[in-house]
C-alpha cells in the first residue's frame, strides 16, 4: 500500500502575516503539508522575533522566510511572482496597506482566479473601528467577553491565560480557508476570506446571548453572576497547596457529589435540581472547598474520579509534558518540561514525529517553496 499524502500537500501558502493569529493559523497549515512561506520586513523580520522569541518559535514552525521591503517596486514585483504560485495568501495588516502596495484581492484577483486570500485583522475590512490598532483584550472588549469575565461581584478582568481572541480567530481563519479550498474545487474559484478577530470572538458569544435571552437577564450583574457563578463548579484549594478542578453541575452528577463529600443541608431534597442549586453557588461551593482543604490534590482527585465525577488537577504548565494522559497520546514533541504541543488532530499522511524548526532569516532557503 502507497503511503498516504499529507492533508494539504501540493498547497502553497504565501504568508505576510505577523505576531500571533496569523502564524498560529499558517503554522497549522505548515503541520497539514503545506508549503508555507514567510514574508518578513527587513532588517529584523517579524516583530515577534524579538519581542517574544520563544513565542515565534512555537508558532512558525515548519515555514521558509523570506525578507522582502515591500515598499520597494522591484522586490514587490518579486513577490507577485511568488504570489501567482501560491493557493493562499494570509495577510494581518491594517485595512488599505496591502491597497497602497497593491497587493490587496481586488489587484490580484485576474490574475490569480484560483487564489484564496485570508485578511486577518482586529475588527474587519470596513465598519467605523476597522482602522482601529488593538490587541487581544481590546477584542475581547468589543465582543462582550471581557464584560462577563473576572470575578461574580468584581470589575471585568482578563483572568483567563491565553490570548482568547487571537487564537480564536486563527481556528476561524483555518476552518474557513480549508472550506474555501473545497469549495474551489467545484467552483475553480478562490475568493477573499476578510477574518476580524472581535467577529470571531463575537461568534463564540452566541452560547451565552441566548442563555441570556431564555432567561431575560438583560442586566450586566445579572449576566456575569450566571456566567461566573456556578455551584459546584470551579477549582478548589487542597490540604497540599494543589488546586482540583470540578464541575457537578448535572442533577446526576451533583447526587453523586453527595455521596462522596459531606454537603450539610445542600445534600438534602430542597437542593436536587440545578436550579436551586443555583441560588446557593456560593455558599455551596465554600462547603466543597472546606471539604477538599482536608485531602491532598491526588488523594482527592483519585476518589472523586473513582465515583465517576467530572474532576481533573489543575495542572502547571511545567507538568503538562508529564501528564500520563498526554504521554499515553503522544501529545508531546519530547518528554521535557515546557515541550511544545503536537497539533490534537492526527490526519492520514501528517508526519507527527518529525519536529519542525522555525526560519532562520535567510533568504536563500525560500528557494525550495
Amino acid at each position: 500500500m502507497s503511503a498516504v499524502a499529507p492533508p494539504l500537500a501540493g498547497i502553497k501558502v504565501i504568508d505576510f502575516s505577523e505576531l500571533l493569529p496569523g502564524p498560529f493559523f499558517t503554522q497549522s497549515l505548515a503541520q497539514m503539508g503545506a508549503r508555507v512561506l514567510k514574508i518578513e520586513r527587513p532588517p529584523h523580520g517579524d516583530n515577534a522575533r524579538r519581542m517574544g522569541p520563544g513565542g515565534f518559535d512555537a508558532v512558525n514552525r515548519g515555514k521558509l522566510s523570506l525578507l522582502a521591503d515591500l515598499k520597494d517596486e522591484e522586490q514587490r514585483a518579486r513577490i507577485r511572482t511568488l504570489v501567482a504560485e501560491a493557493d493562499v495568501l494570509v495577510e494581518s495588516y491594517r485595512p488599505g496597506v496591502m491597497v497602497r502596495l497593491g497587493l490587496d484581492y481586488a489587484s490580484l484577483r485576474e490574475s490569480c482566479p484560483r487564489l484564496v486570500y485570508v485578511s486577518l485583522s482586529g475588527y474587519g475590512q470596513d465598519g467605523p473601528w476597522a482602522g482601529l490598532p488593538g490587541h487581544d483584550i481590546n477584542y475581547l472588549a468589543a465582543a462582550g467577553v471581557l464584560g462577563v469575565s473576572g470575578e461574580p461581584e468584581g470589575p471585568p478582568a482578563l483572568n483567563f491565560g491565553l490570548p482568547v481572541a487571537d487564537l480564536c480567530g486563527g481556528m476561524y481563519a483555518l476552518s474557513s480557508t480549508l472550506a474555501a479550498l473545497l469549495q474551489r474545487q467545484s467552483s475553480g474559484q478562490g475568493q477573499h476570506l476578510d477574518v476580524a478577530l472581535a467577529d470571531c470572538a463575537l461568534h463564540w458569544m452566541n452560547p451565552r446571548l441566548g442563555a441570556y435571552r431564555a432567561e431575560e437577564a438583560f442586566d450586566l450583574d445579572a449576566q456575569r453572576q450566571a456566567a461566573l457563578l456556578k455551584p459546584a463548579y470551579g477549582a478548589f484549594r487542597c490540604r497540599d497547596g494543589q488546586y482540583l478542578s470540578l464541575a457537578a453541575l448535572e442533577d446526576h452528577f451533583w447526587a453523586r457529589l453527595c455521596q462522596v463529600l459531606d454537603m450539610g443541608v445542600f445534600a438534602g431534597e430542597a437542593y436536587r435540581h440545578l436550579r436551586a442549586r443555583k441560588a446557593q453557588a456560593q455558599a455551596i461551593n465554600a462547603r466543597i472547598g472546606e471539604q477538599l482543604a482536608s485531602e491532598d490534590a491526588g488523594e482527592a482527585f483519585e476518589r472523586l474520579s473513582h465515583h465517576d465525577l467530572p474532576v481533573a488537577p489543575v495542572v502547571a504548565p511545567a507538568d503538562l509534558a508529564a501528564l500520563p494522559q498526554f504521554v499515553q497520546r503522544g501529545r508531546f514533541v519530547g518528554d521535557k518540561p515546557l515541550s511544545l504541543v503536537r497539533y490534537p488532530v492526527d490526519l492520514a499522511g501528517m508526519d507527527q514525529q518529525a519536529e519542525a524548526e522555525a526560519p532562520a532569516l535567510d533568504n536563500a532557503r525560500h528557494q525550495r517553496w
